[in-house]
């Protein structure tokens, strides 16, 4: 299942994806946010809409996280390539809600940065609360789906400060989506490309992760 939040005329709404005759389009109103079904997609209702393609839509975060928990230097070859060794525990930092970014919008950048790097990431939607899981318990029961997100950062402030929050949070500085979906599986490996006006920057892939599986284990709640 595919679904996406959207400017409808009633207002924000989420709505169903599916493809039709080659093309994404939202299909179908959610009656209930999917966050609020507690993990169990099944469980959503959804009313009819005049089709709308994915691409002409006004399209907002698909989330409304509480927080955002992010792990970083996650890639081997990323770490690599910063000339950083690879962390022997995740190197956990969160971005504020307020960086949320709509898919395609325009991402503000502060005036006392003069370096400022995009990193396509692997976005983990936790569906319900969990709590101290063992190392032998499965996480996937608890996540909703998955989803694109763009973790900006200001490098130079970064590399300046020595700690991330005030680099990577600013405002406009975590667009997300387009979609959040269930039809993937990171464990078996997802390509993670990240483009510039068409050109392609950054290609990596799931299975160069460190930790997904800690990232879940971290968290008690939507991310």
């Amino acid at each position: 299942m595919k679904y996406c939040r959207f400017q409808h005329h009633d207002g924000e709404q989420y709505g169903l994806v599916e493809s039709v005759a080659g093309r994404e389009e939202i299909t179908r109103l959610l009656a209930t946010p999917p966050e609020d079904v507690g993990g169990d997609m099944e469980d959503l209702r959804t009313t009819r809409m005049a089709h709308i393609p994915l691409v002409e839509a006004v399209l907002l975060p698909p989330v409304r996280p509480s927080k955002i928990v992010c792990v970083g230097r996650n890639y081997r070859e990323h770490a690599a390539e910063l000339g950083h060794e690879v962390p022997t525990e995740p190197l956990i930092f969160f971005k504020p809600t307020t960086a949320l970014n709509s898919p395609g919008g325009t991402i503000r950048r502060p005036r006392i940065s003069s370096r400022t790097d995009y990193e396509g990431e692997l976005g983990v939607v936790i569906g319900k609360r969990c709590y101290k899981l063992g190392e032998t318990e499965g996480v996937r029961a608890y996540i909703l789906g998955y989803t694109c997100v763009d973790d900006f950062t200001a490098r130079d402030l970064q590399n300046k400060d020595g700690q991330w929050t005030r680099a990577k949070g600013f405002d406009t500085f975590c667009p997300v989506g387009p979609v959040v979906t269930d039809e993937i599986d990171p464990w078996a490996g997802v390509g993670v490309q990240t483009r510039v006006n068409g050109e392609v920057r950054q290609d990596g892939n799931t299975r160069d992760f460190i930790s997904l599986s800690m990232l879940c284990f971290g968290t008690s709640r939507k991310s």
